[in-house]
């Protein structure tokens, strides 16, 4: 088993930067393909990148695709989102999930096995 705690969450602006972190305590996070999914106010959780158990497989979302990137350590079972540019639609409460079956190449798998509380990503002025 894996637990999953998300952080680096908080208010930023427009156009602003964030780096959120995904750390892993259990089982080493090396077995598992992650998955960032977010959030929004009154919509559906969206998956919106990936990565496979080597880092050689990533995924991007339209949505995010040119502005995040996703990447992991691990050596010290953490898995990161860089977030660039960010918008107010990018608010939302931000969750990694884990998985040792889930593929990482055209989406992010919704069933992943284990999941983070989240953390929350406000983007306003």
């Amino acid at each position: 088993q894996v637990q999953l705690v998300e952080s680096g969450g908080r208010l930023v602006q427009p156009g602003g930067s964030l780096r959120l972190s995904c750390t892993a305590s259990g089982r080493g996070l090396n077995y598992y393909t992650i998955g960032w999914f977010r959030q929004a106010p009154g919509k559906e959780r969206e998956g919106i990148s990936c990565i496979s158990t080597d880092g050689g497989s990533t995924y991007y979302a339209n949505s995010v695709k040119g502005r995040f990137t996703i990447s992991r350590d691990n050596a010290d079972n953490t898995v990161f989102l860089q977030m660039n540019s960010l918008k107010p639609e990018d608010t939302g409460v931000y969750y990694c999930g884990a998985d040792t079956w889930a593929m990482c190449a055209t989406e992010v798998y919704s069933g992943m096995h284990y999941w983070g509380k989240g953390t929350l990503v406000t983007v306003s002025s």
